[in-house]
């Protein structure tokens, strides 16, 4: 798609999410917050704290999206949880929600929130089983690579992206559901988020970075259009 067709059609998916009524906030001084998951256990959820920043210039420059750059930090207790619309979740190790935190989580994304995570490498034996104690009825299922996440700004005809090796299995992105919208995205053996860090944290060659940027304004493209 054109440059000026992206913006103008993500400038329309902002319009139109900006005029829902729901629960959680969209728009945070007429702009997004994407915040980052504070979370216990011992997982490093703060590695690669540029990320978020570099991603809302992406948003701001690819496709018009008005981005908060300062990133947030918020855990599952705190009161700013409900007002911002999309959670970005990493890390390398190990995870636990206190029984108020699950409570919480659940009423995020039941109400209008988004929780996009990212396995940095050794997270996701503990991310499915907290989630599965937020939603004990639901399970991941694979999202087909003609999922509209995949093409909705830019077009990735064979699915997500790899970034870093780790096991060498293919890349795979799981969703999670809720009334037929996607309320969890979560990518596994993929790592896109190391991609948006700045250049000489990864030293990642510049296509690495770009199909990363990629993915990431296809991820929250696709959050606000539901």
């Amino acid at each position: 798609m054109p440059v000026i067709g992206r913006r103008a059609a993500i400038s329309l998916l902002v319009c139109l999410i900006m005029g829902l009524a729901a629960s959680v906030s969209i728009a945070d001084n007429g702009k997004l917050t994407i915040a980052r998951l504070r979370y216990t256990g011992g997982g490093d959820w703060y590695n690669d704290p540029e990320a978020l920043s570099n991603l809302a210039r992406e948003l701001q420059r690819r496709a018009g999206i008005e981005t908060n750059l300062d990133q947030r930090i918020v855990g599952l207790g705190d009161d700013l949880l409900f007002s911002s619309p999309v959670l970005f979740m990493t890390g390398h190790g190990e995870v636990k929600w206190s029984e108020t935190e699950i409570q919480h989580l659940r009423t995020y994304l039941m109400h209008g929130g988004f929780l996009y995570t990212d396995d940095d490498y050794g997270m996701d034996e503990a991310f499915r089983r907290e989630m599965k104690r937020v939603f004990p009825d639901k399970a991941f299922v694979e999202l087909p690579y003609a999922h509209p996440i995949y093409h909705i700004i830019y077009d990735f005809p064979s699915g997500l992206p790899k970034h870093h090796e780790h096991d060498g299995k293919p890349p795979q992105g799981f969703g999670l559901f809720h009334d037929g919208r996607l309320i969890v995205y979560y990518t596994y053996e993929s790592n896109i988020s190391d991609g948006w860090a700045d250049p000489k944290t990864h030293n990642d060659p510049p296509q690495k970075r770009e199909t990363a940027f990629q993915m990431g304004v296809n991820i929250i493209a696709y959050a606000l259009s539901q």
